[in-house]
């Protein structure tokens, strides 16, 4: 007896599931980079496989949901612990999410058994572009959510990181795809794989930017204030003497505090308590950078500002969270439901200049604005040193501060700048200009990081053309495959025209 369409699919649709789900450990906390290519190359296979663009259809969208959901499990935590959310609500809420990210393999999948070429070659290099440009869709579309996008995995200490500063996360994902395409030939892909790992060897020992100075101290400031707390009127002055303790007992030249520490508007933090501030940054000949919110009215801002040594100057966030910091047309009814403080701000100019600090120039970015390459670049070449403050206690004890810091070194290395962050509850780290981890503080813990920082001078290509690089060598990967494809299709018309007339 035939089976059934469900009953055939069943087996192919779990596979390629659990497949994704194995994805997930090719990211931080695992860091199971080398799997990467494995997982990946699963992907293509049950791709090729597909006796339909149907199948391949939703044989990507089952590998989407099996990769989302447990990675990015994290949005459920906020919707409903820090949010407020009830559960019959939150949970939908946060499978919807992962199905809308699904969407983007799923439409990989599709248009790969859609235009198949016939050589196994063609087919490696059409499904690569395909992987990292769904990567780099969904990096813009609604705003973006690039979050485990496939070339994050291969952040240091991966050999392939060594190709981050020519063509950033999406280069590498293409190059992740293709690697584990081509290991379905054995005999030639293992060859090609490790010759793309020892090219990215050579590549990490390429100085692309240099020193520019000499090193700075820093100090990294980790509240670990519980968010059910942090917006609470009789927990602030505990908060702003935890953090004044802090500061007071590790001075650095530049002292860095995480996203709203100050959880109110400027103008409602004690002048004597900015005036404290001021003055022991001032003790180090320094400069401090503080989270707070900026702006009074409809009007406010996630902003980050200076005080010490140099003028007060101020950074507000560009790049807002949906639902989190600004509501889209027409969920105001969804966030009705929810309970998250300051959610309708307003976004901070595009262009603003890097911080004048310390004797330096510091580019600040808050929150899940460094998962954004482009963005991060739009400050160079002026800025020497990177810094991102963030509040992560939206998402508990979860994957979300692990696999943000992995984005957050793969910015450094794209960049060929260093990597300073102070988070509220991790990962608050200290990351030289290649990627490297220098030191980091454990998560859920109140403590300071110190240490020395210099800053760089210098251009890297990702750092000069942004994803232009990347988005060329897609095209091209792409139009070798359909070219094949094209080839195929027109021979075997003209031999079905000879076929006819005979």
């Amino acid at each position: 007896m035939t089976p059934s369409l469900p009953e055939r699919l069943a087996p192919r649709l779990g596979l390629a599931a659990l497949s994704g789900a194995g994805g997930v450990l090719c990211f931080a906390p695992f860091g199971l980079f080398w799997l990467a290519p494995l997982v990946w190359a699963g992907l293509f296979s049950l791709l090729r496989r597909a006796a339909s663009p149907r199948e391949a259809l939703l044989s990507g969208l089952a590998f989407g949901l099996g990769f989302f959901l447990p990675g990015v499990s994290w949005v459920y935590v906020s919707l409903s612990v820090f949010g407020g959310m009830p559960w019959w609500l939150a949970g939908p809420a946060a499978f919807l999410f992962c199905a809308v990210m699904a969407l983007f393999p799923m439409l990989a999948g599709w248009l790969f058994k859609r235009w198949q070429p016939a050589a196994f070659w063609r087919q490696a290099l059409f499904f690569a572009a395909l992987i990292a440009a769904v990567d780099w869709l969904r990096g813009w579309i609604f705003t973006g959510f690039p979050w485990l996008a496939v070339g994050y995995s291969q952040s240091p200490p991966s050999p392939l990181a060594g190709f981050a500063p020519l063509l950033g996360v999406y280069g590498l994902s293409l190059l992740v795809a293709l690697g584990g395409a081509l290991l379905l030939r054995r005999r030639s892909g293992l060859p090609l794989l490790a010759a793309l790992a020892a090219a990215g060897f050579g590549l990490r020992q390429v100085e692309w930017t240099t020193p520019d100075g000499e090193p700075i101290s820093v100090a990294l400031i980790q509240g670990n204030v519980p968010q059910e707390m942090k917006f609470r009127p009789e927990a602030f002055f505990r908060t702003l003497d935890l953090y004044r303790q802090l500061i007071e007992t590790n001075p650095a030249q530049l002292t860095l505090l995480p996203e709203t520490a100050l959880p109110v508007f400027l103008d409602q933090v004690p002048p004597d308590y900015l005036a404290a501030l001021k003055d022991l940054a001032r003790r180090q000949d320094g400069d401090l950078i503080v989270g707070t919110l900026t702006g009074q009215g409809e009007h406010y801002y996630n902003s980050a500002i200076s005080l010490g040594s140099s003028p007060l100057q101020v950074y507000s966030k560009h790049h807002l969270v949906p639902y989190g910091e600004f509501i889209p047309p027409g969920f105001a009814w969804f966030m009705a439901y929810a309970d998250i403080p300051m959610s309708s701000f307003s976004r901070g100019p595009q262009n603003q200049p890097p911080l004048a600090v310390a004797g330096r120039r510091v580019a600040v970015n808050i929150c899940y604005e460094d998962v954004f390459g482009e963005e991060i670049i739009a400050a160079l070449p002026a800025a020497g040193i990177l810094a991102n403050l963030s509040n992560t206690a939206w998402f508990g004890r979860s994957l979300a501060q692990p696999q943000h810091l992995q984005i957050a070194r793969l910015r450094a290395a794209e960049t060929g700048r260093p990597m300073l962050r102070a988070t509220n509850t991790g990962m608050t780290a200290i990351i030289e200009a290649d990627g490297t981890l220098q030191a980091a503080l454990p998560p859920f813990t109140t403590g300071v990081l110190k240490g020395e920082i210099r800053a760089y001078r210098g251009m890297t290509p990702y750092a000069r053309f942004g994803n232009a690089l990347a988005l060329g060598l897609m095209a091209m990967c792409a139009l070798l495959g359909l070219t094949g494809r094209r080839q195929v299709a027109g021979s075997a018309d003209a031999a079905a025209g000879r076929t006819s007339r005979i």
